[in-house]
């Protein structure tokens, strides 16, 4: 089982920078599938960036598509989301996910495809 806690979350004016970071517990962590997702207040949990095992496969939602950049470090347990070009839309709470990629998985942006989940990170984008 993986442990994932998020951090780099804060208050950034528009057209800001920020990055995110996910550090996971466990020895495995090269063997997961890993996503960003967020939620925003009265809104459903929305898909950013997902990445795979060794990060060479990555892609991303329409809304952050050319501003963010999702990353890993597998030596170090860590995934990223560098977030360049920020909107006050982009405000939210930004969850890192992990899926242990069994086979006949597929890297996905579908939040049930992921087994593990961190508390998050508070991402506001003043205007």
């Amino acid at each position: 089982q993986v442990q994932l806690v998020e951090s780099g979350g804060r208050v950034v004016q528009a057209g800001g920078s920020l990055r995110l970071s996910c550090a996971a517990s466990g020895p495995t962590f090269s063997n997961y599938y890993m996503a960003w997702f967020r939620q925003a207040p009265g809104k459903e949990r929305e898909f950013v960036a997902a990445i795979s095992w060794g990060g060479g496969r990555t892609f991303y939602a329409d809304s952050v598509k050319g501003r963010f950049t999702i990353s890993r470090d597998n030596a170090k347990n860590t995934l990223y989301l560098q977030m360049n070009g920020l909107k006050p839309e982009d405000t939210a709470v930004y969850h890192c996910a992990a899926d242990r990629a069994l086979p006949g998985h597929q890297l996905t942006d579908s939040g049930p495809s992921y087994e593990y989940w961190g508390q998050g990170t508070q991402v506001t984008v003043s205007s």
